[in-house]
């Protein structure tokens, strides 16, 4: 009899079906299964689970978990539903992710770019009428998080020709890139950016992050596009730099809640695209062998690989 995994997941209907699917294929030599297909001692001897958010009560259930793999790249949630306990966390790192948000950083870089928001506002008054261009070379981008998302993206857009600059908590050294790091470097890089790129986990230090010191920060008209997420700008602070002309737009991803309230401003603001949490979403066939590899040398080494610095969040 296969030893039985089960997957805590909050999906529903057939999404939740197709990752059933996509994690079993890629791990045939156990059975993936739900929570409650579990017996009374299998949820004793349950040391491995595959999450995506799943409520303190679930993971109650499974007394003697050594370590959860979440299928997600973030996991501010889970860590904040683990608390203090010795849970260990290994969060998605997918090659497939990064690729799929560098594609979306420079589709969407480009859209500000080339005045796409001016352009939709010139047709709904019927308006004809061109922007002056300004070729990329001319623009500086600001990347917020060098990690694998950033790096990625940064490739994207030097690919481009779009000069770049960087900012991480710790020091990184990118070909192409004039980088930054520390607190103390933040307003000094964001005082040179036409367009800030946002890809920054949710962590204690960047909760916030962004709020009206670092909007004064930028060149007036500068823009904004946030794929990280929500809780790191503040909002009040994001609407008045918007309503000043102080930032010229913004492209938002994420939310403090999602889905976004229907009586929530970003939807009725002229200078603001949302969009529905679609930048990067999680490829299932490729995320799922990554799990599967995960589970796989656990299983015969016992080692847990990549599990999230709890300091660090990430």
């Amino acid at each position: 009899m296969k030893p039985r995994i089960p997957f805590l997941a909050t999906a529903t209907g057939a999404p939740r079906q197709a990752w059933f699917a996509a994690l079993q294929s890629a791990l045939p030599e156990v059975e993936i299964c739900e929570l409650q297909q579990l017996t009374a001692v299998e949820k004793q001897q349950c040391q491995v689970a595959i999450v995506t958010n799943p409520p303190l009560s679930e993971l109650a259930q499974l007394p003697n978990l050594i370590w959860v793999h979440s299928v997600w790249a973030g996991v501010e949630t889970l860590m904040h539903t683990v608390g203090d306990s010795p849970l260990k966390i290994v969060r998605l790192i997918d090659p497939m992710l990064a690729e799929t948000m560098a594609e979306a950083v420079l589709a969407w870089t480009l859209y500000l770019h080339r005045d796409m928001p001016a352009y939709r506002q010139q047709q709904q008054r019927q308006i004809w009428q061109s922007k002056p261009y300004r070729r990329p070379h001319s623009k500086t981008v600001g990347i917020l998080g060098l990690g694998q998302l950033g790096q990625a993206a940064a490739a994207a857009l030097l690919a481009a020709n779009f000069k770049l600059c960087g900012w991480s908590q710790q020091r990184k050294s990118i070909p192409g890139v004039q980088c930054f790091a520390g607190a103390s470097e933040l307003l000094p890089m964001l005082s040179q950016c036409d367009i800030v790129v946002c890809l920054l986990p949710l962590t204690i230090d960047t909760h916030g992050l962004l709020s009206t010191a670092q909007f004064n920060a930028l060149p007036t008209g500068a823009q904004l596009i946030n794929f990280g997420r929500g809780q790191i700008i503040d909002d009040d602070a994001l609407r008045l730099a918007l309503d000043q002309r102080k930032l010229q737009h913004a492209v938002l991803d994420v939310f403090a809640t999602e889905p976004l309230p229907v009586d929530q401003w970003q939807w009725q603001h002229p200078n603001v695209t949302v969009l529905p949490h679609c930048a990067a979403p999680t490829d299932k066939t490729s995320a799922s062998l990554i799990v599967a590899a995960n589970i796989r040398h656990w299983l015969s080494t016992g080692v847990i690989e990549g599990n999230v610095n709890l300091v660090r969040g990430y």
